[in-house]
């Protein structure tokens, strides 16, 4: 679908694209006045813009990532490791431009990488991701691929801020001018509320690239701009030292690191939680970022209304509460719900930090870069924390916990000199935590045989006794079941969960093909469930992106070893693998890959059904799984299907207790016009619904804010 039928005007037709307009300027005039200066005017643009192109183009470079990785809700964590990272970089830049007052040549360098980034930015139209890459080394390649796409400008991006404060103090004099940080976070948060809600559902990646080159063009002509009018330094001598406010004492400096690595592991533990169970998209991105941007603007820009007997209260009911809810993993709740209260707790775990990390802020301007260095040193080391460390270290999820009783001790440091009453709460709530840490721990470990965890998730094997007085062995990733199954006498061959004999993937595998030997193709491995379908000459290859799920399904369950089918495996990534596969001639392709509860999008395209066809026999059928709680899948496949001119029909399967199956979705796509004519297919099959507002998916295009469902359990 073209993108002319969605141009730009249509930003600022959208209710929220005028109201984007309408809070920016509102903040602008708030935050710098009715009298202001073209120089200041300058100063406030660019610092504006330069944040508004930082957070724009974060979403943008991790969704074009997903399908490099499978989709896996991962890429965004480590993204934003990244972005960290960079920032903490640029920050660096900034403080090493501006510490020595008396020199004229770094501004020089700066011209001069602001003038490389420019044209790299313009030679390679904005991180040209190769499709396909580096599944086995998945934080390597991330790290990898940003840094020699947007690495340079994201770093000039980052040393925005700080380093354009100095120079207008230096510039104006007085003190340092932190409501331009606000003004810097404002701008964050606006491209991070219009990227899920108007750039994205109207633009595609193409189109959102060229803009944002733009864009960057033009910030980098203000930056240069502003560099050329700087007035000469003052002589290293012409300052004196005794003018000089003292410099922080150590503790505070200690707290502007750690103050801001609690809020970054927050966000990162709220992100990963939500993105695991629902989808890897940047709506779900953006929530959480927001609301950690939004306390950067309030403490810095509205410190009057922090009260931090009425935050420390609210924040350590809602640790509390939260810290008992994960340690109950055996109850969920509601999704919409559980966003709110998630948000809620970030949003005062980030205020909380963040308002006495402003509070303790350096008197002397000489120090400002550091504090921000420090800031950003924090952010950097509390996602790569959650990002990098936790999973290599733990074997199961204990991100919520960690940040909970880190931003607890914290609490403690603080509040200590408040008084007996704030020692003792917070010294309780400490040991609440890791009390309900330990019963995390604990629920992980019962009758868990199993536990490991890679980028692609957290997976364990529960054993229990089954009904049938038999042993049952159950695969899930996070919370979410991946396959059962019963090792009751006569029951291990049984499909259970979503794959029984009247789901819609056993139907098509028993009335596809007659009696003749079937050829069939499964994305997504879990337990090898299916498998249990394999007949005597059939051939049945698994794609799996994920190394430790292949060891278990073989080792631990006993599907695949007992099917009498010819069964191959084809790791990393399906699109990859079947992009590189001659025709297969499947007469079934059953696509059924998750990452906890989220699904990979980039499998769900227009792309990915012309792949599939071209890999299907004559007649062949389509099977997407879309059991979801969270999203409506149906009418989009069923938009899929008609524009690559398939047949569609959803096959919803009740639940078997005594069987261990459960409600299962799935709809069947095919050219056949004899398949679903058949009586046992009739019976089973309704049309899939549709919904006008979808607009079919592309590889360049997708956007699941119309499908989300957020009431569902």
């Amino acid at each position: 679908m073209r993108i002319s039928r969605y141009p730009p005007p249509a930003l600022r037709s959208t209710g929220i694209g005028r109201g984007v307009i309408a809070l920016a300027l509102c903040f602008n005039s708030t935050l710098l006045g009715p009298n202001m200066s073209a120089s200041r005017l300058l100063y406030s643009t660019t610092i504006f813009l330069g944040a508004f192109l930082l957070f724009l183009v974060e979403p943008m470079a991790a969704k074009q990532l997903l399908p490099v990785l499978g989709g896996s809700s991962a890429v965004w964590l480590t993204c934003l490791v990244f972005f960290q990272v960079t920032l903490l970089f640029g920050y660096v830049y900034a403080h090493w431009i501006t510490r020595c007052q008396a020199t004229t040549w770094r501004r020089h360098v700066y011209l001069v990488t602001l003038a490389a980034a420019t044209v790299l930015l313009i030679a390679q139209k904005i991180f040209p991701a190769e499709p396909g890459r580096g599944s086995d080394q998945p934080v390597t390649t991330i790290f990898s691929t940003l840094a020699f796409t947007i690495g340079l400008p994201f770093l000039l991006l980052s040393a925005t801020s700080p380093l354009l404060q100095v120079w207008f103090q230096r510039s104006k004099g007085g003190t340092i001018p932190y409501r331009l940080f606000a003004l810097s976070n404002f701008g964050s948060l606006l491209a991070l509320i219009a990227y899920p809600f108007v750039v994205e559902p109207h633009l595609t990646l193409q189109f959102q690239r060229s803009l944002w080159s733009f864009g960057f063009i033009v910030y980098a002509v203000f930056c240069a701009v502003i560099t050329r009018q700087l007035p000469a330094p003052a002589p290293a001598d012409a300052v004196e030292e005794t003018q000089a406010p003292a410099p922080a004492p150590a503790k505070a400096k200690w707290l502007w690191f750690l103050l801001p690595l609690a809020a970054a592991m927050q966000l990162s533990a709220v992100t990963s939680h939500l993105t695991v169970n629902i989808a890897a998209i940047p709506l779900l991105w953006m929530l959480p970022l927001a609301v950690y941007l939004l306390t950067f603007i309030l403490a810095f820009e509205f410190p009057a209304l922090y009260r931090r007997g009425i935050v420390v209260r609210l924040l350590v009911v809602m640790l509390a509460s939260l810290g008992y809810a994960i340690s109950k993993t055996d109850v969920s709740l509601p999704i919409g719900i559980a966003i709110l209260f998630f948000l809620a707790e970030c949003f005062l775990a980030g205020l909380f930090c963040h308002a006495e990390a402003y509070a303790l802020r350096p008197k002397n301007p000489a120090e400002t870069t550091l504090f921000y260095l420090w800031i950003a040193a924090g952010g950097a080391a509390g996602t790569f924390c959650i990002g990098i460390a936790s999973p290599m270290i733990f074997s199961a999820n204990y991100d919520l916990a960690i940040s909970f009783f880190v931003t607890a001790a914290l609490a403690i440091a603080v509040t200590w000199s408040d008084g007996w009453p704030q020692r003792l709460l917070w010294s309780t709530a400490s040991a609440l935590l890791l009390f309900f840490a330990i019963m995390l721990h604990t629920a992980y470990a019962r009758e868990a045989i199993l536990e490991v965890r890679n980028f692609y998730g957290t997976l364990r094997v529960k054993q229990t006794v089954g009904p049938h007085g038999g042993t049952e062995r159950m695969l899930l990733n996070g919370t979410i079941q991946h396959g059962t199954q019963l090792f009751a006498p006569g029951l291990t061959r049984t499909p259970t969960t979503y794959y029984a004999d009247n789901s819609g993937i056993g139907l098509a595998l028993h009335h596809c093909c007659g009696e003749r030997p079937r050829n069939i193709a499964v994305i997504g491995l879990g337990t090898g469930t299916i498998a249990t379908y394999g007949a005597a000459n059939d051939r049945i290859r698994f794609y799996e992106i994920n190394p430790l799920v292949r060891p278990i399904a073989q080792n631990l369950f006993t599907y695949l070893r007992d099917s009498p089918a010819q069964i191959t495996f084809a790791d990393g990534d399906a699109r990859t693998s079947l992009t590189r596969e001659a025709p297969q001639n499947f007469d079934i392709i059953a696509i059924d890959a998750f990452s906890g509860d989220a699904i990979p999008l980039h499998l769900l395209t227009i792309e990915a059904i012309a792949l599939y066809k071209k890999h299907l026999a004559p007649d062949g059928i389509l099977a997407f799984h879309v059991s979801n709680q969270y999203l409506n899948l149906a009418p989009e496949i069923g938009q899929l299907a008609r524009d690559s001119n398939l047949q569609a029909k959803l096959i919803e399967s009740p639940p078997d207790d005594s069987l261990g199956a459960y409600r299962a979705t799935w709809i069947l796509l095919t050219s056949s016009h004899t398949f679903f004519e058949q009586p046992e297919i009739t019976t089973a099959a309704s049309a899939v619904p549709t919904d006008a507002r979808l607009r079919t998916w592309t590889d360049d295009y997708s956007s699941i804010l119309p499908i989300l469902q957020l009431s569902h359990h």
